[in-house]
């Protein structure tokens, strides 16, 4: 990593800290943590870096090696509204901890991704690497859950993307070589291990070469037809609903669903579709790994994908496509879009020993469908990981 070298060409001294959040991989329960279903995750070894020192006067100073713009503010002064830059991440999480803790020093530091930016909730774990320094320089000790809810709330109130915690979860919650099994209704959940009757594996990611951006994508259009249709099956089933932001599909019992279903519009009804038989894949999914059972979970996965494209409608050409080339290569157990599937990413488990026909594959057959993104297009491999720990 450079950002420690940078750190001390920049202020001409060593950091005062390290900071580490790994990025997420969700291999089951995409699009349904907003709607309080189920989720299978894991954290990654690759990951946001941070070098940091302490600065007395209150002024948050920190250069991405990613981004351009410096990101330069007062921990209290910051701007109500969100000004459309990257930092707008880190004014959000400091507004948020500043509601429940004061706030008496800044940081200055620089930031640095391992990964292309994109599918791999890169927003929150620079949200969450951020909050680790500044928790550390103002002496506030967060228990897992309120450094979950601070940076949701970050992304949700401030920068305005409507996630549900999926991302942060598995970047705080999870443990290398296990599957995180979380319900995101009351958070509970399960550090499931890997089986020994399990395969070797990795996780492939493939970026498609393109960014993207939540806050201007379908992402929380998705997110209201989901409600939408919550809201609509409960009507239909004369029974209570309050308010339509506060409805998810997980209130509507799978009965309802099945009864009333045909009545809801197209759309809202693919969006219906995809949550409950997903809802499914994540508690099917659990109990597979818990068997070391690589194939099934592998299928499920796969299934999972293909109605993210038919039932969630999300995806654009070249994701699609990385996805159709992924179920026709050999060595890939599964994948499917990684994150919301507005541009982004892929990821797979992979055969270890397969790893390099697989790159060979898939670059091949993907850059002849698109040789316009040579050069961007990029895979890489990696391993489970442990959360943050602050």
């Amino acid at each position: 990593m450079r950002c420690e070298e940078v750190f001390f060409d920049t202020y001409g001294r060593s950091p005062d800290g390290l900071s580490f959040c790994p990025y997420r991989i969700c291999t089951l329960g995409a699009h349904i943590d907003h709607q309080y279903g189920k989720i299978n995750g894991f954290a990654i070894d690759r990951g946001i870096h941070m070098a940091w020192g302490k600065k007395t006067n209150g002024v948050i100073e920190l250069l991405s090696l990613n981004f351009p713009k410096r990101a330069q503010f007062h921990i209290r002064e910051i701007p109500e509204e969100k000004t459309g830059d990257w930092a707008d991440h880190l004014r959000g999480a400091a507004r948020m901890l500043a509601e429940k803790h004061p706030l008496n020093y800044g940081l200055c530091g620089i930031i640095e991704g391992t990964l292309p930016i994109g599918g791999l909730s890169s927003s929150a774990s620079v949200i969450i690497c951020f909050l680790q320094a500044l928790c550390l320089v103002n002496g506030i000790r967060l228990e897992d859950t309120e450094l979950i809810m601070t940076a949701k709330k970050a992304e949700n109130e401030y920068v305005g993307v409507n996630c549900g915690k999926l991302d942060q979860s598995c970047e705080v919650l999870s443990e290398k070589d296990h599957l995180l099994y979380l319900d995101c209704r009351d958070d509970s959940y399960q550090l499931i291990p890997v089986s020994p009757a399990m395969k070797p594996y990795s996780f492939a990611v493939f970026f498609s070469g393109l960014e993207r951006s939540l806050a201007n994508s379908k992402y929380n259009l998705r997110q209201d037809e989901c409600k939408a249709a919550a809201f609509s099956l409960l009507a239909y089933a004369g029974l209570d609903y309050g308010k339509f932001a506060d409805t998810r599909l997980r209130d509507v019992p799978v009965s309802i669903y099945r009864e009333y279903r045909d009545r809801l519009p197209v759309p809202f009804r693919r969006r219906a579709d995809h949550y409950y038989s997903e809802y499914e894949r994540a508690e099917a999914g659990a109990e597979a790994w818990r068997q070391g059972d690589l194939e099934r979970y592998g299928e499920l996965v796969f299934a999972s994908g293909r109605s993210s494209v038919e039932n969630y409608e999300c995806g654009c050409p070249e994701l699609i496509e990385l996805y159709r080339i992924m179920t026709e290569t050999k060595g890939i157990y599964g994948g499917r879009f990684s994150g919301a599937g507005f541009k982004g990413c892929c990821m797979a488990l992979v055969d270890p020993q397969e790893e390099e026909s697989v790159r060979a594959s898939v670059t091949a057959k993907y850059l002849k469908r698109f040789p316009e993104l040579e050069g961007k297009f990029s895979v890489h491999f990696c391993h489970s990981a442990n959360g943050v720990k602050l």
